[in-house]
């Protein structure tokens, strides 16, 4: 009868579910629980990419002395911001690792202060307002970017008091824009996605304008409710889009 390999035993103890049952404590779960767990969420999610991921160096669940992966809450809460970004927000995996390194991890094991700005936005917009310096610190642009987009329309900021402010969409698009920047993407290049993207807001308008007008205020909620759906929806689309045509350019 052939032995098997002790690695190879182990993985598929991992895989199952069963690995170190009598040295877990209550709350610690095994690679294949977590994969169950999370596939609710994500429904692609697959032990391998666990795996990968943490190869990759953006977890450390703790071993077992018999070296069976265990996931306590915060490796399983961790697990699910990575793979919020990459869901939601499209970020790679060299961003995602300066993202949690700088306290970004839905708050686990850090202080609220410590805890970065959610990067999601919405249509309604909020009353926040940051001044130059505050844009750079927390985009670690260089101030000349700011003017390029200022320049070519991208934003635009508002005077009060003498001081230019920015809101929390205009802070994103700097953010989004010095990840670009450092592939030598500047603003005269930006036009193209300002002009998509007037022309998507144009056509989103046309479909809800009369509900976005209507005097019942249930209905205009109900229509902003829908616009938010909408513009996720179309981002989206927009990003299937380019990969599909990605794909035609790679080897």
């Amino acid at each position: 009868m052939a032995v098997q390999d002790p690695l190879q035993q182990r993985r598929q103890a991992d895989d199952s579910g069963t690995a170190g049952q009598e040295e877990a404590p209550a709350k610690a779960m095994t690679i294949g629980a977590v994969c169950k767990e999370l596939r609710r969420e994500f429904p692609e999610i697959t032990i391998s990419k666990i795996r990968y991921l943490e190869d990759q160096k953006l977890l450390e669940p703790r071993r077992t002395p018999g070296g069976y992966r265990l996931y306590g809450p915060e490796d399983v809460e961790r697990l699910r911001t990575i793979l919020r970004m990459q869901r939601d927000e499209f970020l790679p995996l060299r961003v995602i690792r300066q993202e949690l390194a700088a306290g970004r991890a839905d708050g686990v094991g850090k202080s609220p202060r410590s805890v970065r700005p959610p990067r999601r936005v919405s249509v309604t917009g909020g009353g926040a307002r940051y001044t130059l310096e505050e844009v750079l610190e927390y985009t670690r642009a260089e101030p000349g970017l700011v003017s390029e987009l200022e320049e070519y329309g991208v934003i635009k900021g508002e005077m009060r008091g003498g001081t230019r402010y920015y809101d929390e969409i205009e802070r994103e698009i700097v953010r989004a824009v010095t990840e670009l920047a450092r592939y030598g993407v500047g603003g005269r290049n930006l036009r193209a996605f300002r002009t998509s993207a007037d022309r998507e807001a144009a056509l989103l308008q046309q479909i809800l304008a009369p509900a976005l007008r209507s005097r019942n205020a249930e209905r205009r909620k109900e229509a902003v409710d829908a616009l938010e759906n909408l513009a996720a929806v179309t981002t989206h689309l927009k990003h299937l889009l380019l990969i599909r045509d990605l794909r035609k350019i790679v080897p």
